[in-house]
């Protein structure tokens, strides 16, 4: 098999809310880049990387003079096994993971389809049906996040994460945190999440002040090191999420004690076969995970949910419907949530089909 064309649109995505973030960061309508590898044999790959502004360092416009400036290694290559490649592009482009990611999810689904094989048949087989999804909880007025959790937990939903840190007031945090464990009650799981944005003193204030509920905190500072001051100062479990984007960070927040939980995301790893072998390590290390990507549709939402299906269920803390957050779907007949879980496709290769006609014409067409 070789690539004969590589094709990329860039298409708004809107969010079914504006999600409000600490230190000002808020995500609405996001540009996502959707690639379409095409080969010899008929045979048609899928991929996608959604950047959120001011999150990483990854802009969905970058992805095409990374395309471009690997055309020389990517047309005529062969995309089965999609490491051997994505190792060539490497050595020809080092980093730039953020573009990559979408290049290795389509040369999965490239590998997948020519096996004839789902590709969690490929990443280790399936280890259950369906997973635990998360509902996000963009950071408004208290009483309005309960509302919204309320929802999501009429729907099925168990696990809940609340945006922490857009008002620049602790104590309105604290507030947050605690009318939704009053409101959802014992059992489920609540994390705050700052997103970078807290001073380790204004996160240290939160978990004191919320320490006797059962809740965990997410990413609360801009270091592992402020991070680890705030965990041993409010003996809270942490989730790690920014900072976890490749082994030594991941070797790190163990050693540090941060690392309760981590969220494991494609595009921050490059692609599926960097975040398989950080899925490995992982359940060396213990951590629960969160298998996911940093925003998309439903290309990067069933990537994720491949290898969440494959991955040991002790061990998957949840996954996120990605695509259900947002309009317009890129596949009708993609995965949708239901009673708080979700179901990877089992199709060939992601398993999906994709509308072809939403797209348009492409941006960028390499061949």
């Amino acid at each position: 098999m070789k690539i004969v064309r590589i094709s990329l649109w860039h298409l708004p995505l809107t969010s079914h809310t504006a999600y409000h973030m600490a230190s000002g960061k808020s995500c609405e309508t996001v540009e996502t880049a959707v690639i379409a590898v095409e080969t010899d044999t008929g045979l048609t790959g899928w991929g996608e990387v959604c950047p959120i502004p001011h999150y990483l360092p990854a802009y969905a416009r970058g992805v095409g003079p990374a395309l471009a400036e690997l055309a020389p290694v990517l047309i005529g290559g062969d995309p089965l096994g999609a490491e051997a490649l994505i190792a060539r592009a490497e050595a020809w482009l080092p980093d730039h993971r953020y573009a990559k990611s979408a290049l290795d999810i389509a040369f999965w689904d490239l590998t997948g389809q020519a096996a004839g094989l789902p590709l969690f048949a490929l990443l280790g087989g399936q280890r259950q049906a369906d997973l635990p999804l998360y509902h996000s909880i963009t950071c408004i007025a208290p009483d309005e996040m309960v509302r919204i959790a309320r929802e999501a937990q009429a729907s099925g939903i168990t696990q809940f994460q609340a945006k922490l840190g857009a008002s620049g007031d602790w104590a309105t945090d604290v507030e947050r945190l605690t009318k939704l464990c009053e409101t959802i009650g014992p059992g489920p799981l609540i994390y705050g999440d700052w997103n970078c944005g807290a001073t380790s003193l204004d996160a240290i204030r939160v978990g004191r002040a919320v320490a006797h509920l059962d809740v965990m905190l997410e990413q609360p500072c801009a270091t592992l090191a402020d991070c680890a001051r705030v965990q041993r100062a409010t003996g809270l479990p942490m989730k790690l999420d920014e900072l976890a984007h490749d082994a030594g960070t991941l070797l790190e927040a163990h050693r540090l004690g941060i690392m309760d939980a981590v969220a494991l995301k494609l595009s921050k790893f490059g692609g599926l076969s960097a975040l398989r072998r950080a899925r490995d390590l992982c359940l060396h290390l213990g951590a629960r995970m969160c298998i996911e990507d940093t925003w998309g549709s439903d290309i990067a939402t069933a990537a994720a949910l491949h290898l969440g299906a494959a991955t040991d269920p002790a061990r998957v803390l949840n996954v996120c419907d990605l695509s259900g957050y947002v309009a317009p779907r890129l596949a009708p007949d993609a995965p949708t949530r239901s009673n708080g879980r979700i179901a990877p496709p089992t199709g060939p290769g992601l398993g999906i089909t994709i509308d072809r006609a939403a797209l348009g014409q492409p941006d960028l067409i390499l061949d």
